[in-house]
């Protein structure tokens, strides 16, 4: 098992197209290694939602896409997933998924506030957030901060306790030497690396950049929110759902776990760097299936395999039923005429695993 998760992190750091190319192989691996099919045996047939909570640094895989065997007879693969129709979820530790399950909250599912493209290079966010702000009440109840404008001090100034769903769509980062210093990256945040940084206030990510901290909402940012009205945070960004997994103990530390400690009963984060267009596919579905009624793991699940099996033509004809304007279509249309009209351009598990539903 080390020896396949070392794999995977390297593989994931340093090979990234590699990494995305042989995903699917190194999760038939993976439940081969964890013995999945023995596993589910045990598991009663009238058991049909499934919580996860993975010990170390089974954390940062999708369990959730694990391969299992197919029923005698039945002619499509199966996943985890297909397993248990009710939703399969996360929760970081016992304690916390305890707290989560205790939380009263009201049913209204009304209220946005959304953090969009703070470093104006995803070009997809736009769609994704003008589309998703359409389910919510219109403003005041809905509030979006725009590129140059989410930046740590708009946020700061904003009654977050307010609000049932916040949606930040942007770039997220997990460090890995000091997890507490992770952070979701706002407006003005980025910065040309100095030749000898402060440590204390300045991440360092490569030889010519680094991101100011205090322009940044840090994961001890996150544990000092009041959320007492939220029903769910949405981190439609990188590496948002990475943990230390060098903690040996049930608390661990990463974006998700700041949100629940902070109030809200569950998260939807990711486990590694997503693409920008099949993110925008997704989240916009997930918003759908919940404006449907449909209870949270299930929504996201439906739609992770929606987006999955969707061949090019299907996504066209969906895309057109959204409510954009001209060229926001236009974008995603010439994004999808790269692919031929029955071709699943997101079939791979990169595009569609990332995502989880962290928490109750």
């Amino acid at each position: 098992m080390v020896d396949w998760a070392n794999g995977y992190l390297r593989a994931y750091s340093t090979k990234k197209y590699h990494y995305e190319k042989h995903l699917t192989t190194r999760l038939h691996s993976l439940a081969q290694i964890l013995l999945i099919d023995k596993i589910i045996q045990h598991i009663p047939p009238e058991c049909n939602k499934l919580i996860l909570i993975p010990h170390r640094y089974l954390h940062l895989f999708p369990l959730h896409a694990l391969p299992i065997t197919s029923e005698q007879g039945e002619d499509k693969a199966k996943i985890l997933m297909d397993r248990f129709p009710a939703g399969v979820s996360y929760a970081p530790s016992c304690q916390l998924l305890q707290l989560t399950q205790t939380r009263q909250r009201p049913e209204d599912f009304t209220h946005l506030f959304a953090v969009q493209n703070p470093s104006a290079d995803l070009d997809y966010t736009p769609i994704e957030v003008d589309v998703i702000k359409r389910y919510f009440n219109p403003p005041p109840d809905t509030e979006i901060l725009v590129e140059n404008d989410a930046t740590k001090a708009a946020i700061d100034s904003k009654p977050l306790n307010n609000y049932h769903c916040l949606h930040f769509s942007c770039h997220g980062y997990f460090n890995y030497q000091e997890p507490r210093k992770s952070a979701l990256i706002l407006a003005n945040a980025h910065k040309p690396a100095s030749a000898e940084p402060n440590p204390e206030r300045y991440l360092r990510v490569s030889e010519n950049k680094e991101f100011d901290l205090e322009k940044c909402l840090t994961i001890d940012d996150v544990f000092d929110l009041q959320l007492e009205q939220c029903r769910l945070v949405t981190l439609s960004a990188c590496e948002t759902g990475l943990i230390d997994y060098t903690n040996i103990s049930d608390e661990y530390i990463g974006l998700p776990s700041g949100f629940l400690v902070a109030g809200s009963p569950a998260v939807v984060s990711s486990l590694w760097m997503v693409n920008d267009l099949s993110t925008a596919l997704l989240m916009i579905k997930f918003y759908q299936n919940l404006r449907e009624q449909i209870p949270l793991a299930v929504a996201l699940n439906q739609a992770q395999l929606w987006l999955r099996d969707s061949t090019q033509s299907h996504l066209l004809a969906w895309s057109r039923q959204l409510p954009l304007d001209n060229s926001l279509m236009k974008k995603i249309q010439q994004a999808l005429d790269w692919f031929n009209p029955h071709e699943r351009p997101f079939q791979n598990p990169y595009y569609w695993a990332a995502f989880c539903v962290i928490g109750s």
